[in-house]
Protein backbone atom coordinates (compact mmCIF):
# COMPACT_ATOMS: atom_id res chain seq x y z
CA UNK A 1 0.00 0.00 0.00
CA UNK A 2 1.40 3.40 -0.96
CA UNK A 3 1.50 6.39 1.38
CA UNK A 4 -1.19 9.04 0.84
CA UNK A 5 -0.14 12.11 -1.10
CA UNK A 6 0.90 15.03 1.06
CA UNK A 7 -1.78 17.70 1.08
CA UNK A 8 -0.49 20.36 3.46
CA UNK A 9 0.21 23.89 2.23
CA UNK A 10 3.96 23.30 1.88
CA UNK A 11 3.42 20.11 -0.14
CA UNK A 12 0.81 21.79 -2.33
CA UNK A 13 3.17 24.71 -2.99
CA UNK A 14 5.95 22.28 -3.90
CA UNK A 15 3.67 20.46 -6.35
CA UNK A 16 2.60 23.73 -7.99
CA UNK A 17 6.19 24.95 -8.37
CA UNK A 18 7.25 21.55 -9.69
CA UNK A 19 4.70 21.83 -12.52
CA UNK A 20 5.80 25.36 -13.38
CA UNK A 21 9.44 24.25 -13.43
CA UNK A 22 8.60 21.78 -16.21
CA UNK A 23 7.15 24.43 -18.57
CA UNK A 24 9.76 24.93 -21.28
CA UNK A 25 11.06 28.24 -22.50
CA UNK A 26 8.75 29.77 -25.12
CA UNK A 27 5.64 27.99 -23.78
CA UNK A 28 2.87 29.07 -21.43
CA UNK A 29 0.35 27.31 -19.21
CA UNK A 30 -2.79 28.59 -17.49
CA UNK A 31 -3.27 28.83 -13.74
CA UNK A 32 -6.00 26.21 -13.97
CA UNK A 33 -3.81 23.81 -15.93
CA UNK A 34 -1.01 24.17 -13.39
CA UNK A 35 -3.49 23.37 -10.62
CA UNK A 36 -4.84 20.32 -12.48
CA UNK A 37 -1.37 19.01 -13.26
CA UNK A 38 -0.40 19.48 -9.60
CA UNK A 39 -3.35 17.30 -8.61
CA UNK A 40 -5.35 20.29 -7.41
CA UNK A 41 -8.18 20.67 -9.95
CA UNK A 42 -10.22 23.86 -9.66
CA UNK A 43 -7.55 25.53 -7.52
CA UNK A 44 -6.28 28.09 -10.05
CA UNK A 45 -6.43 30.84 -7.43
CA UNK A 46 -4.12 28.86 -5.20
CA UNK A 47 -1.59 28.83 -8.04
CA UNK A 48 -1.93 32.61 -8.22
CA UNK A 49 -1.39 32.92 -4.47
CA UNK A 50 1.74 30.76 -4.63
CA UNK A 51 3.15 32.92 -7.42
CA UNK A 52 2.24 36.10 -5.57
CA UNK A 53 4.29 34.98 -2.56
CA UNK A 54 7.48 34.10 -4.44
CA UNK A 55 10.63 35.65 -3.08
CA UNK A 56 12.47 37.84 -5.57
CA UNK A 57 15.40 35.46 -5.67
CA UNK A 58 13.32 32.29 -6.17
CA UNK A 59 14.27 30.77 -9.53
CA UNK A 60 10.73 30.20 -10.83
CA UNK A 61 9.65 31.00 -14.40
CA UNK A 62 6.45 32.69 -13.15
CA UNK A 63 6.09 34.56 -16.42
CA UNK A 64 5.05 31.33 -18.17
CA UNK A 65 1.75 31.18 -16.25
CA UNK A 66 -1.09 33.13 -17.88
CA UNK A 67 -4.86 33.16 -17.58
CA UNK A 68 -7.15 30.77 -19.46
CA UNK A 69 -7.75 33.39 -22.15
CA UNK A 70 -4.05 33.54 -22.99
CA UNK A 71 -3.58 36.92 -21.35
CA UNK A 72 -1.23 38.26 -18.73
CA UNK A 73 -3.08 38.74 -15.42
CA UNK A 74 -2.27 41.70 -13.18
CA UNK A 75 -0.32 40.66 -10.09
CA UNK A 76 -0.62 43.79 -7.99
CA UNK A 77 2.66 45.61 -8.50
CA UNK A 78 3.25 48.42 -10.95
CA UNK A 79 4.57 47.34 -14.33
CA UNK A 80 4.11 43.62 -13.72
CA UNK A 81 2.12 43.00 -16.92
CA UNK A 82 4.76 44.81 -18.96
CA UNK A 83 7.57 42.81 -17.37
CA UNK A 84 5.79 39.48 -17.90
CA UNK A 85 5.06 40.31 -21.53
CA UNK A 86 8.67 41.39 -22.12
CA UNK A 87 10.03 38.18 -20.55
CA UNK A 88 7.70 36.03 -22.66
CA UNK A 89 8.52 37.92 -25.86
CA UNK A 90 12.23 37.37 -25.16
CA UNK A 91 11.41 33.64 -25.09
CA UNK A 92 9.71 33.90 -28.49
CA UNK A 93 6.08 34.02 -27.35
CA UNK A 94 3.97 36.23 -29.62
CA UNK A 95 1.04 38.38 -28.49
CA UNK A 96 -1.72 39.39 -30.88
CA UNK A 97 -3.06 42.94 -31.27
CA UNK A 98 -5.43 42.35 -28.34
CA UNK A 99 -2.64 41.22 -26.01
CA UNK A 100 -3.46 37.53 -26.20
CA UNK A 101 -1.21 34.52 -26.67
CA UNK A 102 -2.35 31.80 -29.05
CA UNK A 103 -2.63 28.87 -26.65
CA UNK A 104 -2.84 26.39 -29.51
CA UNK A 105 0.60 27.54 -30.66
CA UNK A 106 2.36 28.46 -27.40
CA UNK A 107 0.45 26.45 -24.81
CA UNK A 108 2.35 23.68 -23.03
CA UNK A 109 1.12 20.21 -22.23
CA UNK A 110 3.22 17.47 -20.69
CA UNK A 111 4.20 14.67 -23.02
CA UNK A 112 1.46 12.06 -23.30
CA UNK A 113 -1.29 14.16 -21.72
CA UNK A 114 -4.37 14.58 -23.87
CA UNK A 115 -7.59 16.31 -23.01
CA UNK A 116 -10.96 14.52 -23.10
CA UNK A 117 -12.21 14.40 -26.68
CA UNK A 118 -8.67 14.47 -28.07
CA UNK A 119 -8.45 18.27 -28.25
CA UNK A 120 -5.49 20.28 -27.03
CA UNK A 121 -7.40 23.02 -25.20
CA UNK A 122 -10.44 23.04 -22.99
CA UNK A 123 -13.69 24.56 -24.23
CA UNK A 124 -13.24 27.38 -21.72
CA UNK A 125 -9.81 28.33 -23.04
CA UNK A 126 -11.03 28.13 -26.63
CA UNK A 127 -14.09 30.25 -25.90
CA UNK A 128 -11.98 32.80 -24.03
CA UNK A 129 -9.81 33.29 -27.11
CA UNK A 130 -12.76 34.42 -29.23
Amino acid sequence: MSAPAATGPVARRRRILSVIARVPRGRVVSYGEVAALAGLPRHAREVGRVLATLAEDEPVAWQRVVNAGGRVSPRGWSGDETLQRLLLEREGVVFDERGRIDLERFGWEPEGRRRPGGGRRSRTATAARR
